[in-house]
C-alpha cells in the first residue's frame, strides 16, 4: 500500500491523507534527510552552491510539502486521530531542525561557500540565502558547548508541543460552548442573517430553536445587535475566558501553565544564545533595530491616538446614558452601543451595508481589482481535490498567459476548523531541474456562511480580511525568485510581511474599486453613493479606541518577552494591568483573560513581534499613499509595486525594496491622516 504523503504531487491529495499515512511518511522524510546530508557532506570537501546549498533546499522542499498540507488538515479539518499523528511529529520534525542547526560540519560547510572565491559571482538571493543561514545557525546554538546543546533541543522540543497544546486548549474551549436558544424573543435586536445562521447550526446539530457559539460569526453578531443585555454578558464572559481559570469552564483547556512555561523557555533559550531576552532574541530577524526602537515606536503611536481614544469613549457613554440608559457601561455593551451610535450619528447600518457584498461577487470584483493593478488573470479550476466541499482552487496567470500560482480558498465558519484568517503556504516557488515549482497558497477565513438560498453577505470588515489575506497570497505567489529560502515570504523580516497584506486593505475604501467588488445580493445594484459617503464618513468611528486596543496587544506582547524574570515567573496579567493603566480606556472585568487565546504570540509566529502589525501598517500606509497621488489603479505604480516588493520575496532586506518602490525611507503621516489621528 502506497502512501500519498510519499509520493510527488504537484497539488497535495487530500482525499488520500489519512492520520496513520502521517507519522511513517515524516519519518522516513527525515531519516532519507539525514542521509543525503551526511552524503552532500562526504562527497567534496570543496563545497559550492551546486553541491551543497542547492540540493540542501531540494531536501527542504520535499519535507515542506509533506508536511504542509498535514498541518493544514489539522486546522481545517480537525480529528482526535489527525491531532495525535500532527503531534506525534512534532518532537521528530523539532528533533531534525535542531540537527541540522548544530551540524558542525554543515555549518562550515556554509561557511566554506560564503568564503569561497565564487561567492562574489553568486546573485544577490542566493548570497542573502548562505548569510541567512549562518545567521540562523547562530541563532540555533551552533556555538554552544554539548551540554547547553542538549538543552537548547529539549527547549525547543518542548515548546513545539506547548505551542500545538495552546492552539488545541483554544480551538476546544471556542467549540465547547453552546448555548440553545428556543425562544426568539430573547434574541431580539439579532438581524434576520444571524437568525439564519443560529437556526441552521441547530438543525446541523439536530437540535431544536436557535443555537450560539463562540465561532466569531455567531459570537459578533450577538455583541453586536443582541438586545438582551445578560445574554451578550454572558456570551462576552463565555469568550473572553476561554482556555482559561475562568468563566463557564474554568480550568478546563486551561492554558495558565502553557503560557508560563512557553515564556519560561523562551528566556532560558534567549539567554543561552547570549540575549538578555527573548524580545532581544525576536529582533535578530526583523528590520527593528532594537527593543528601545520599538517600544519607542509603539508609545508614540500611543501619544498621538490616545487623545483621540478618549473622545471616542466619552461620546460612547454619553450616547449610552442618553439613548439606551445603560449608564454603567461596560465591555459587553461597548460593541452594541457602538453600533447604535454608528447608526445614529451615520444612519449606517452594518446589515444594510452587507447585502451589497454577497461572496461570489467580491471575490470577482477583488480579482478584478488585481487585473487592473498587475495585469492579473485569475479563473476558478474544477476537479480539485480539496479538503472540504465548500473550498474552491484557481489559477492566476500574469499579463502574458504565465502561469504565477494557485490557490485554495476555504470562506467559512465550521465545526472542527481553526478560528481566523490566515494565508499559508501549500507549495513554494523553486527552480528545478528542467522547469520551475509554482507556488501554492490556502486562503483561509471563518466568515458567516450562505444560509438557505442566500449567498453569504461578508461585512465590510470581512471584505478587508479577505482582501488583507488575499495580499498575503500574492507575496508567496507571485514571486519571481528561484530559490526556496528567500521565494514568497520566505527569508522577509517578520516585521515587514504584514505590509502587502495591508497594503490591499486600501482597495476596500476606493470608490472605483468597490463598483468592482459589490453588488446587491437581489438586485446586482452596485453600492449606492449614499450608503458608500456614509461609510467614508464613519471610516475613522471609534480609530482612536481601535488604534490603542491594537497598541494595548503590542505592548504587552513585547513587555511580557523583555521583562520577564525567571525568579518571579510571567506576571503576564500584572503586565497586562500595567500597560491598560498606559495606554487603555476602558478596563475590562478582571475575568478577562484574552490573553489565554491569544495565539499569534502563544502558538504562532509573533512572540515579541506583534508589533509587526503597525510597524508594518506604517510601511503599507506609506505605500498606498503614493497610489493616492498617481491614481489608485495607475499601472506604473502597480508594476513598481509588483516588481520591487512582491516578485522580490525575501531576496533582500524589505528597507531596500521599500525604497526601491517608494524613493525614501517610510514615514508615519500617512498613517495617522488614514486613521483620522493628527501627527
Amino acid at each position: 500500500m502506497t502512501n500519498p504523503l510519499l509520493e510527488p504531487h504537484n497539488l497535495p491529495p487530500f482525499s488520500q491523507i489519512k492520520p496513520e499515512h502521517i507519522e511513517p511518511a515524516i519519518t522516513q522524510i527525515l531519516d532519507e534527510n539525514r542521509n543525503a546530508i551526511n552524503t552532500l557532506l562526504e562527497a567534496t570537501k570543496d563545497y559550492t552552491w551546486e553541491n551543497l546549498i542547492q540540493p540542501m533546499e531540494q531536501l527542504s522542499d520535499r519535507l515542506n510539502k509533506a508536511w504542509s498540507p498535514v498541518g493544514h488538515m489539522n486546522a481545517v479539518v480537525n480529528s482526535d486521530e489527525l491531532r495525535d499523528a500532527y503531534n506525534a511529529c512534532l518532537p521528530k520534525l523539532s528533533e531534525y531542525s535542531t540537527e541540522i542547526g548544530h551540524n558542525d560540519k554543515l555549518y562550515h560547510a556554509y561557511l566554506d561557500v560564503s568564503n569561497h572565491h565564487d561567492f562574489a559571482s553568486l546573485d544577490l538571493a542566493q548570497q542573502k540565502i548562505i548569510n541567512d543561514a549562518l545567521r540562523d545557525f547562530k541563532l540555533s546554538g551552533i556555538a554552544l558547548n554539548t551540554e547547553s546543546k542538549a538543552r537548547f533541543k529539549e527547549i525547543e522540543q518542548r515548546l513545539s508541543k506547548l505551542n500545538s497544546k495552546f492552539e488545541e486548549n483554544v480551538m476546544d474551549a471556542t467549540q465547547g460552548w453552546r448555548k440553545n436558544i428556543d425562544d426568539v424573543n430573547n434574541l431580539k435586536g439579532l438581524p434576520d442573517t444571524a437568525l439564519a445562521l443560529a437556526k441552521q447550526t441547530a438543525e446541523q446539530q439536530e437540535q431544536q430553536g436557535w443555537l450560539l457559539t463562540l465561532d466569531f460569526p455567531s459570537y459578533i453578531a450577538v455583541m453586536t445587535y443582541a438586545d438582551n443585555r445578560a445574554l451578550r454578558q454572558e456570551v462576552y464572559e463565555a469568550f473572553c475566558t476561554r482556555a482559561s481559570d475562568q468563566g463557564p469552564f474554568a480550568g478546563k483547556w486551561d492554558n495558565t501553565k502553557i503560557m508560563e512555561e512557553t515564556l519560561a523557555l523562551r528566556h532560558e533559550k534567549a539567554g543561552l544564545l547570549g540575549f538578555d531576552s527573548f524580545a532581544d532574541l525576536s529582533l535578530v530577524t526583523k528590520m527593528a533595530n532594537s527593543p528601545a526602537q520599538v517600544l519607542s515606536f509603539l508609545y508614540d503611536l500611543a501619544k498621538h491616538s490616545l487623545p483621540v481614544a478618549r473622545k471616542d469613549l466619552e461620546e460612547l457613554r454619553s450616547f449610552a446614558i442618553q439613548h439606551c440608559d445603560i449608564d454603567d457601561l461596560k465591555a459587553w455593551d461597548v460593541t452594541y452601543i457602538s453600533e447604535k451610535l454608528r447608526q445614529h450619528r451615520y444612519d449606517l447600518s452594518q446589515e444594510e451595508v452587507k447585502t451589497y457584498f454577497p461572496a461570489p461577487t467580491v471575490i470577482s470584483g477583488l480579482f478584478a481589482v488585481v487585473n487592473k493593478l498587475y495585469g492579473l488573470d485569475i479563473q476558478p479550476l474544477e476537479n480539485i481535490d480539496t479538503w472540504h466541499q465548500d473550498v474552491r482552487f484557481y489559477e492566476i496567470r500574469d499579463r502574458n498567459g504565465q502561469i504565477r500560482g494557485h490557490f485554495y480558498l476555504d470562506l467559512y465558519a465550521r465545526l472542527k476548523k481553526r478560528g481566523g484568517a490566515w494565508m499559508d503556504e501549500c507549495i513554494t516557488r523553486t527552480k528545478l531541474e528542467m522547469d520551475i515549482q509554482i507556488p501554492v497558497a490556502y486562503l483561509t477565513c471563518n466568515f458567516t456562511p450562505p444560509t438557505g438560498e442566500q449567498p453569504a453577505l461578508l461585512t465590510h470588515d470581512e471584505v478587508t480580511t479577505l482582501f488583507h489575506e488575499f495580499g498575503h497570497g500574492l507575496h508567496h505567489l507571485l514571486t519571481q525568485v528561484d530559490y526556496l529560502s528567500v521565494s514568497g515570504i520566505h527569508g522577509v523580516e517578520w516585521d515587514a510581511v504584514e505590509l502587502p497584506s495591508q497594503f490591499m486593505e486600501n482597495w476596500c475604501w476606493d470608490r472605483e474599486s468597490l463598483d468592482l467588488i459589490s453588488g446587491h445580493f437581489e438586485s446586482g445594484e452596485k453600492l449606492p453613493t449614499a450608503l458608500y459617503q456614509k461609510m467614508l464618513d464613519a471610516k475613522n468611528f471609534q480609530s482612536g479606541m481601535f488604534m490603542i486596543r491594537q497598541l494595548e496587544f503590542s505592548i504587552f506582547d513585547f513587555l511580557i518577552h523583555q521583562r520577564y524574570d525567571p525568579e518571579k515567573g510571567g506576571h503576564i496579567y500584572e503586565i497586562l494591568d500595567q500597560v491598560r493603566k498606559e495606554v487603555a480606556v476602558l478596563i475590562p472585568p478582571d475575568y478577562n483573560r484574552f490573553a489565554h487565546s491569544f495565539s499569534h504570540i502563544f502558538a504562532g509566529g509573533y512572540a515579541a513581534g506583534y508589533y509587526s502589525y503597525k510597524w508594518a501598517e506604517v510601511l503599507s500606509a506609506d505605500a498606498f499613499s503614493l497610489f493616492e497621488e498617481k491614481g489608485i489603479f495607475d499601472s506604473d505604480t502597480g508594476q513598481s509595486f509588483l516588481h520591487n516588493v512582491l516578485e522580490k520575496g525575501g531576496s533582500q532586506n524589505a528597507m531596500e525594496l521599500f525604497v526601491a518602490f517608494r524613493g525614501r525611507e517610510p514615514e508615519i503621516d500617512a498613517l495617522l491622516r488614514h486613521n483620522g489621528i493628527a501627527a
